[in-house]
């Protein structure tokens, strides 16, 4: 990698497409992976980076933690799932690879704006007949922003 004729700023660049390498290979893994129990250390090992390094230039590159991108992930799969209401918010939070109801249904509603089963309620009913590749973009959640609060109804 490092030729004789490589400056300072030469080198700086070929570890910065390396990195750029090794943290696509990570987001393509928890986009492949999401249901497994993953964690920063796990993913730094597997693309041989320290976790600190790897969550500041995951970071730098995607705008988002890996854990956030993670959870986002895992979230958008979560719709799918309560869109159908085959399972319970329960079974479907352990279906996307949350081990805690807790934590699926604070992100779930800091993303989407009302929690699990408010959104299956709604979503159930929002997109019958709805054609599947319009209901996926019409459902996605917002990424890097909390979802815009509802303002309450008047009394």
């Amino acid at each position: 990698m490092c030729h004789p004729s490589m400056g300072q700023a030469d080198i700086a660049a070929a570890q910065r497409l390396s990195d750029l390498a090794r943290l696509r290979r990570v987001r393509d893994r928890m986009d492949r992976e999401y249901a497994q129990p993953l964690n920063v250390e796990e993913l730094a090992r597997g693309v041989n980076m320290s976790a600190g390094h790897l969550s500041r230039q995951f970071k730098l590159a995607y705008g988002e933690s890996p854990y956030a991108y993670l959870m986002t992930r895992r979230i958008e799969r979560a719709t799918a799932l309560l869109r159908r209401g085959e399972l319970s918010v329960t079974e479907v939070c352990f279906a996307v690879g949350c081990s805690s109801l807790g934590t699926f249904s604070t992100r779930f509603t800091e993303l989407m704006g009302m929690s699990p089963s408010a959104y299956r309620r709604q979503a159930m009913g929002a997109v019958a007949g709805m054609p599947s590749c319009v209901e996926k973009q019409v459902t996605r959640p917002l990424r890097n922003q909390e979802a815009p609060v509802a303002e309450p109804l008047p009394v």
